[in-house]
């Protein structure tokens, strides 16, 4: 199974400091393990939500709303997308994971991912083939970055 394991944003996030060299290198180290595992497919930092929009819909109408945002708690500040064999698994492997002793409370929410048949009869055979030639590309694309 898939899983998103979204890190929250803080207050240190949202101003924009940077992680010590330590934490850095402990990240780093992590990374490392879950890749050496075959656990990691992708994992990224986010900017502070002031470099952010937002595009509301509502009643047929977009409207962009520029960053900051308010609510901190609802913010996220980093992710990586895991390859697992089960929700307890990954929770295992965020429970192993680094974090400064000094920085205040967080979350780290982990959330499946879904996959083709959780669609059920829905997910057509020419939707599913569609997705595949899609998945193909975003793949192929990737490797020539």
């Amino acid at each position: 199974m898939r899983v998103i394991v979204l890190i929250k944003a803080d207050q240190d996030s949202e101003a924009g400091v940077m992680p010590s060299e330590q934490l850095l290198t402990e990240m780093g180290q992590y990374n490392e393990e879950l890749v050496k595992a075959g656990v990691m497919l992708a994992g990224e930092g986010l900017h502070p939500s002031s470099k952010g929009k937002r595009v509301r819909f509502s009643g047929g109408k977009k409207n962009v709303i520029d960053g900051p945002f308010t609510e901190t708690k609802e913010l996220i500040a980093g992710f990586w997308l895991w390859q697992v064999r089960s929700m307890d698994e990954a929770v295992e492997w965020v429970k192993r994971m680094p974090y400064p002793v000094n920085s205040p409370e967080t979350e780290i929410e982990i959330r499946p991912v879904f996959e083709m048949d959780d669609f059920g009869s829905e997910f057509t055979p020419e939707l599913r083939e569609q997705e595949a030639r899609l998945r193909a590309q975003v793949e192929g694309s990737a490797k020539r970055s």
